[in-house]
């Protein structure tokens, strides 16, 4: 039996820290998905908002018969708050390898929930398949890495308003000339590559019906496998396929020629605590409004898929 994972932190005082925001991504991306904020919400995402609001219900109105002293209370009180991350993702929070540098748009707008609260934030390495169970077992009071709400997840976790929306789209090498196209991919003999614990496992599951779904243990298992050719195609999603072919040679993105499954983004939190949530809310709300959220998403290429309603 292997033994538990140790829980990284690093924590950076109020008004100290500052991430240094990566580039822009260059011209060589391939066609973005754009959700102009003033059109209406795909029908996909609108129902993903519903799923959304009836689990918020729900889960207000037992945080509401059961009063205790809130997160917030002991943040202000330790001058200190714990954000999950998943310090593998790209654009939103991801760790330089070699200076260990955290950067990314969930980085930034956690540091200025540090500020605006004046506490010191404390970044906790997550993942995808850790997620619920950091958070429900208190090793971290909100998880900020772009958190797809997803209806298994809403069952046991809160979601904020969400702030961006992604389909899904693949990375494939350039030397692979039987896939060019989205509809090259679900064919006989194609294999395509997940992480296990993301959305887009699930996804793949329902939607592959010729294709060989390879499900593997971390993202960079899931990279190598197309690097080495041991498999077509990896599956992932905005900001991450965008950055990875910005950073690789090798790979070349393939997006689907019309929305194939949009998923809404959200920062998570352990249920039963509305003071913590509105809070969260309001700051949501507040930095929608002024343009923290625009400009922030505009430093790590994200721009496209930004929601400001």
């Amino acid at each position: 039996m292997s033994l538990p994972e140790p829980i990284r932190r690093h924590t950076h005082p109020a008004g100290v820290a500052k991430a240094r925001p990566c580039s822009a991504v260059p011209s060589r991306r391939a066609a973005a998905l754009r959700i102009p904020v003033t059109s209406p919400l795909p029908l996909q995402l609108a129902r993903w908002l519903l799923v959304l609001l009836g689990a918020t219900l729900a889960q207000g109105l037992a945080s509401d018969a059961h009063a205790h002293q809130s997160r917030l209370d002991r943040i202000i009180d330790e001058r200190r708050v714990r954000v999950c991350i998943w310090p593998e993702y790209f654009g939103m929070t991801y760790r330089d390898p070699a200076t260990h540098e955290l950067r990314g748009i969930d980085i930034d707008l956690a540091l200025e929930l540090g500020r605006e609260l004046n506490v010191g934030v404390e970044f906790v390495d997550s993942s995808f398949p850790r997620l619920t169970k950091d958070l429900l077992n208190d090793n971290c009071d909100v998880a900020m890495f772009g958190v797809g709400i997803t209806a298994e997840r809403a069952e046991e976790l809160r979601f904020t308003s969400p702030y961006l929306a992604s389909d899904i789209y693949a990375v494939a090498p350039r030397s692979n000339r039987r896939i060019n196209r989205w509809d090259d991919i679900d064919q006989p003999g194609v294999v395509v590559a997940v992480a296990k614990g993301t959305i887009h496992e699930r996804v793949m599951i329902d939607k592959l019906r010729h294709a060989r779904l390879a499900v593997l243990g971390s993202p960079h298992a899931r990279e190598e496998a197309v690097e080495s050719g041991r498999a077509d195609v990896f599956i992932t999603d905005y900001p991450f396929g965008h950055r990875m072919v910005d950073r690789s040679d090798w790979a070349r993105l393939i997006s689907p020629g019309t929305p194939y499954h949009i998923t809404p983004y959200a920062w998570a939190v352990a249920p039963g605590d509305a003071p913590w949530f509105k809070r969260l809310e309001t700051y949501l709300r507040a930095i929608k409004h002024d343009g923290r959220l625009v400009r922030a998403a505009r430093r790590h290429g994200l721009e496209p898929i930004v929601i400001t309603r």
